[in-house]
């Protein structure tokens, strides 16, 4: 379809990525912080948000699944994401512990099912153009910068309680932001289609997966105690937002490059470049958390440990998942990494931080990313 070309569809995409992203810009530095405002123990914290995680283990596979027998991947964004803000829209009146992580449960079960198939109907529409996928994700972070940085200004003039209202608008605009497209009728060429599980049984899927999972699993201590943290060392509101941003900007950076980087190096090499630097960034903020131009550079290796991976393996799960497998294959890549790997590293983080605060944490981070180096280094090509 013509309205679905790179070209044509550039301003609308960004404009759906913006939104989606946005709401990531006030659940990752915020929500832990708004969770603690209920009197939430750590604990609990780290419970709720593998919740908001877990789900991402099973929406996006049954959405994916929805979605390539129907053909009709914008009418269940559309769906998911209409859920999403009306089950959200509960966190305006829920406080208790059982209350909360019911809402969060069934609005993040919706909303995580709607973004692998609004990738894959992204890359459909960039087609031999799908080098420039950072150029469109980019607004993605834009939207995540604008958020924080707005949520955070509010935090420190009005109050916490600012955060469950932000979420429901903001997914409200996303919903709304999904009448911008029209289907993309699926052509399916029988002779490349090929058998989702043959695929999913070759060694550089089965890695590149393993990968994923790992790196994010790293991840679960930052999202779910970063905020947490620098509160408790004494940084003030505004400058965790604008930490949290200039990671975010990092990542701009390193998706505008992407196209070149692509087209000069192996993606096996940059994604072992990513998992090194990933190592180094969780060893710094776990152990010199209170030196701030530590925490600046830290921050901009997010460039490497989030921006980098996430790119490389959305660019190789697409080339490996083609045809009739191509919805399910970006929904397992979500579920596996974003989805189960977040949802353990956060559930596991909530009794490191219990028992030996930041520096196990982080350690364990450090160390789950170290094996995947080992992954990368073995079944890549």
């Amino acid at each position: 379809m013509k309205d679905c070309t790179y070209q044509n569809a550039y301003k609308r995409l960004s404009i759906h990525y913006f939104f989606y992203f946005a709401v990531l810009g006030i659940l990752l530095p915020y929500f832990a912080l708004y969770l603690r405002s209920l009197d939430f123990t750590p604990v609990q914290i780290g419970h709720v948000l593998a919740t908001m995680l877990i789900t991402k283990v099973i929406a996006p596979n049954i959405w994916g699944w929805l979605a390539d027998r129907s053909g009709r991947v914008i009418f269940w964004v559309r769906l998911a994401t209409f859920m999403s803000f009306s089950i959200a829209s509960l966190l305006l009146v829920v406080e208790s512990y059982w209350a909360v992580l019911l809402t969060v449960l069934g609005f993040s079960f919706f909303w995580h099912a709607s973004l692998p198939q609004f990738e894959s109907y992204t890359l459909g529409c960039l087609a031999e153009n799908k080098h420039r996928y950072g150029l469109l994700r980019l607004w993605g972070s834009v939207g995540f910068i604008v958020s924080a940085l707005l949520v955070g200004w509010q935090i420190e003039r009005v109050d916490i309680d600012v955060v469950p209202f932000d979420i429901v608008l903001l997914l409200l605009l996303v919903w709304l932001s999904g009448f911008l497209f029209r289907e993309r009728k699926a052509h399916h060429e029988e002779q490349l289609d090929q058998r989702f599980f043959k695929v999913l049984k070759r060694p550089e899927v089965l890695g590149i997966l393993a990968v994923s999972f790992l790196v994010q699993f790293s991840h679960g201590v930052y999202y779910t105690f970063y905020t947490i943290q620098l509160s408790e060392l004494g940084y003030d509101k505004e400058l965790i937002a604008w930490l949290w941003a200039l990671g975010v900007l990092a990542e701009i950076g390193i998706f505008f490059w992407m196209a070149p980087l692509f087209k000069k190096f192996a993606v096996k090499s940059l994604i072992l470049l990513g998992i090194g630097l990933t190592i180094i960034r969780w060893l710094a903020i776990g152990f010199v958390a209170d030196e701030l131009l530590v925490l600046v550079m830290a921050q901009l290796l997010h460039a490497f440990s989030f921006g980098l991976l996430h790119a490389a393996a959305i660019y190789l799960v697409d080339e490996f998942f083609t045809g009739r497998t191509h919805g399910r294959g970006q929904a397992l890549y979500a579920a596996s990494s974003h989805g189960l790997g977040g949802a353990v590293g956060m559930f596991i983080a909530g009794y490191a931080w219990s028992f030996g605060g930041a520096e196990l944490a982080y350690s364990i981070s450090a160390i789950a990313v170290f094996f995947s180096a080992l992954i990368a280094w073995r079944w890549l090509r």
